[in-house]
């Protein structure tokens, strides 16, 4: 299975994409896709849908994570990530992935093991559960890892439930 994880932004959105066995995970991408802010929002939002749309055709996933919104004390900004999860959703259902979605709590419980794991934290596991050498930068692309670790997790488990 190959899994585009995605941490949406309209600034920044993060993307990790991993090779998953059941047992073993393999990085194959990340990184981000950054907008200015300068552009006005229908601008930003077309240029994350292009390159999601180009990173699928390269990439070829099965499986596309994108973090749920959970909560957001700035009003602004929540609807904006949730104009750049739609982007991504529509991205991926256009190709044809299966989509599943998990919350911030979700994704640090299937990390790390703990639901209120800071960010350090995350980033040493998502080091270590791929066996790199360094902690992936920029932060987004590391949460974008972590999205899709999750879910390698979360359908190994599901997996084992079905087999019994």
């Amino acid at each position: 299975m190959i899994i585009l994880g995605v941490d949406p932004g309209t600034a920044i959105t993060g993307y990790g994409i991993l090779q998953s066995d059941g047992d073993a995970l393999k990085m194959i991408a990340y990184g981000t896709i950054t907008t200015p802010s300068t552009w006005k929002m229908p601008r930003r939002l077309e240029a994350i849908h292009r390159e999601l749309v180009a990173l699928i055709a390269l990439h070829q996933p099965t499986d596309a994570v994108i973090e749920k919104l959970f909560f957001s004390k700035n009003v602004r900004t929540a609807l904006s990530v949730g104009q750049a999860r739609g982007v991504a959703l529509l991205a991926a259902a256009q190709a044809g992935l299966t989509i599943h979605e998990y919350t911030p709590l979700e994704i640090k419980q299937a990390v790390v093991g703990y639901g209120r794991a800071e960010k350090a934290q995350i980033q040493q596991m998502v080091k270590l559960l791929l066996q790199l050498d360094f902690v992936p930068q920029p932060d987004d692309a590391a949460d974008a890892l972590a999205i899709a670790i999750c879910h390698a997790h979360s359908a190994k488990f599901e997996k084992l439930k079905d087999e019994r």
